[in-house]
This record gives structure tokens, C-alpha cells and sequence, in this order.
């Protein structure tokens, strides 16, 4: 037991890693008193598995790894909440192009054009706002691969999808975001 103590120093967890871990939670749930809630979640987790931790990484990467499964966690609840039922949705105008998932019709990446341009907090602030305006599920999915950088196999065990109904989520959320950053960014 005494080992266990010797490895972490849980008196000084709020203070040398609350912050960092509110910022890890904050860019992946997108909700101030959630992100508070699951830092504390993995506080009270960490504080119950202490016996646990073998040294073989650091304090705040063992904690961050479970921060990492409070947020799957959630996602997963969710999901569950929402049910497995896929919004459909005609993302074209006229139609003639309803259900063609066309490599060439995948929107391109603003990466290059707007790199330096994400530096500037409104256009942070319009791409949130677009993301936010996604529906439930294409958020989440583009949060966890684009955002937090899940891998797809990953994603896809957590939320029970195929990964082929990932991709298409993932081409509808950015065609969606694509449109509202055209018509609330780019053409203003």
C-alpha cells in the first residue's frame, strides 16, 4: 500500500491537473458544466483505483486515460438514449444526386486555405456554432474522429455503427458544415 502513495500525489491533483483536464474534456463534450462533471467523475474514479496505478506513466497521462473512458462513457449513453435510427436526410437541392456518396463529391479541405484564418476567434467561434448546429449524432461522430482524433474502429465499437454508416455520417456532417460556414462565413 505504501507503494500506491509513493507513485501519486492525490492532495495535489486539483492543482497541478484540473485545468488541463477541463481543457481536454471542454474541446471534446463542448459543454462547460459537463466537461467540470467528468473531471470530477475521474478524480473520484482515480482516488478509487489508486491501487491500481503501477507508475508505468505518468499521474496525469493515467488520469487522462481515464478522463479519455468517462468521455466514451458518455458518448456511449447517449447514443444508447438516441437509439441505433440514422437521420436521413437529402443534403442536394434538386435531388439528383440523393444517396451518391462519390469520392469526388466528398467536400475538400479548408486545412490549406484557412489555416491561418482559424487563428482568429470568430471564425472559431462560426465553426463551433456550425458544429453545434449538426444534428445530434453527425456532432458527436465528427467530434470523436475530426476533434479528438478517435480511430474509426474505436468509434465505431463505441457507438455500435458500421464503418461505412461512420463515413457517410462523417460526409454528411462536413457537407453540412461546408453549407453553414459558406452562408455564415465566407459569403458575409
Amino acid at each position: 500500500m505504501a507503494k500506491e502513495k509513493d507513485l501519486l500525489n492525490t492532495d495535489k491533483w486539483i492543482d497541478n491537473y484540473a485545468d488541463y483536464m477541463y481543457n481536454y474534456a471542454i474541446v471534446r463534450v463542448n459543454d462547460s458544466d459537463l466537461a467540470k462533471d467528468l473531471v470530477q467523475d475521474t478524480f473520484f474514479a482515480g482516488l478509487k483505483s489508486a491501487k491500481n496505478f503501477q507508475g508505468k506513466s505518468t499521474e496525469r497521462t493515467w488520469l487522462i486515460s481515464i478522463l479519455k473512458r468517462k468521455i466514451i462513457d458518455y458518448y456511449r449513453k447517449i447514443n444508447s438514449k438516441k437509439g441505433q435510427a440514422e437521420v436521413r436526410m437529402n443534403f442536394y437541392d434538386d435531388g439528383e444526386n440523393e444517396g451518391n456518396w462519390l469520392e469526388e463529391r466528398v467536400p475538400q479541405s479548408w486545412e490549406n486555405q484557412s489555416e491561418k484564418s482559424v487563428e482568429n476567434d470568430e471564425l472559431k467561434k462560426q465553426l463551433s456554432s456550425c458544429i453545434d448546429a449538426l444534428p445530434e449524432k453527425y456532432a458527436m461522430v465528427f467530434r470523436m474522429k475530426t476533434i479528438q482524433e478517435f480511430e474509426t474502429e474505436e468509434i465505431c465499437k463505441e457507438l455500435d455503427i458500421t464503418s461505412s454508416n461512420l463515413w457517410v455520417i462523417i460526409h454528411r456532417a462536413r457537407t453540412q458544415l461546408r453549407k453553414c460556414m459558406e452562408d455564415n462565413w465566407f459569403n458575409n
